[in-house]
């Protein structure tokens, strides 16, 4: 594996980049989770996008977001790994990544995010702490979970 990461502004993303990101979102998020919802939520255009590319494909992905443009403390969302690369513990690279970059860009620690209940372990790995009981986001369980 030949991991190379990009922090993108949403106007600085090529065609192809946006093309490649949305199309991982999609792939896991709207179909092998069989949920059809609104990816594109107009939340992307705030966002840095945080892009993990082996050889120039897409492999992982997360958006970033500081302190008021989605929580009031900075977020990290869509955090999404290739099915391919799972077996290679990319996912905590990737919020290594996302933890860092939000220090370093925006100079933050407290993070919030909406984690889906079933990586409650994940996230915990990360040093995110459950701060709400779990509630629905397109019907599938979620938790807000805080780091400081």
């Amino acid at each position: 594996m030949n991991l190379e990461w990009k922090i993108r502004r949403f106007e600085a993303l090529t065609a192809n980049e946006l093309y490649d990101l949305l199309q991982l979102r999609s792939e896991v998020f709207v179909v092998e989770q069989n949920c059809p919802y609104q990816d594109v939520d107009g939340k992307d255009q705030k966002a840095l996008h945080l892009i993990g590319e082996d050889n120039g494909q897409t492999v992982a992905y997360a958006r970033l977001f500081k302190p008021k443009d989605y929580f009031e403390e900075a977020s990290i969302g869509r955090v999404v790994v290739k099915p391919t690369y799972r077996d290679k513990k990319l996912g905590h690279i990737l919020m290594r990544e996302a933890i860092y970059f939000i220090k370093s860009q925006f100079n933050e620690t407290k993070i919030t995010i909406s984690a889906q209940l079933y990586l409650k372990k994940f996230y915990e790995s990360h040093d995110f702490i459950q701060t709400s009981e779990p509630y629905l986001e397109d019907d599938i369980p979620h938790i807000e979970m805080r780091r400081s």
